[in-house]
């Protein structure tokens, strides 16, 4: 009889035990996609959340459209391609500043990326969501591999908002960053 309740008391110390290995798992998992870089600069395709200290009506998640703005209650339509997290954030409090709120308590965070685009000698060209720390090597991967007629040691890239949109030649084992346009260039024979 006391052995029964020792196993049971031990199976549900197990259960308590992975549940909570569990949950701790899922909070890293979450930490990990957390902002790629303080100087990251937004752009169509983010995904971002507002918090305003106790208004609960300006509070919210909003996806910045193609050029970069979104519309935001009371202020209207707010234009975050090009700034940081903390200029945008700056934009916010000075937009409620004078009509709306004496001291508003504003935060930013980016809660996904744009997505990053990949074309040229790989099986499934497309868009495909952006994860922090993710390697060209890796991105190929994720697109279905390399054709058989791939250069498979180098990609062209265009990075997000280079005014230039220069065509930068770069090695796989670099990283990708958020709105990367990758093209796997063919080999020559």
């Amino acid at each position: 009889m006391k052995t029964d309740i020792y196993k049971s008391i031990f199976k549900y110390f197990m259960v308590f035990l992975l549940l909570l290995v569990a949950t701790f798992g899922q909070a890293q998992q979450e930490q990990a996609s957390g902002p790629v870089d303080e100087n990251y600069r937004l752009g169509p395709g983010d995904r971002i959340r507002i918090d305003v200290y106790n208004q609960a009506d300006l509070t919210g998640e909003y996806t910045l459209d193609g050029s970069g703005r979104f519309s935001m209650h009371l202020i209207g339509s707010l234009d975050a391609r090009g700034q940081t997290a903390a200029e945008l954030q700056l934009a916010i409090v000075d937009a409620l500043r004078p009509d709306y709120l004496v001291n508003p308590r504003v935060s930013v965070h980016v809660l996904t990326y744009r997505p990053f685009y990949i074309i040229g000698e790989v099986s499934s060209p497309s868009a495909y969501p952006y994860v922090d720390g993710m390697t060209y090597l890796n991105a190929i991967a994720i697109a279905g591999g390399y054709t058989v007629r791939a250069k498979e040691d180098i990609v062209y890239v265009i990075r997000a908002g280079d005014p230039e949109e220069d065509e930068v030649r770069l090695a796989v084992s670099e990283r990708v960053q958020p709105g990367d346009i990758i093209r796997v260039d063919e080999r020559m024979f």
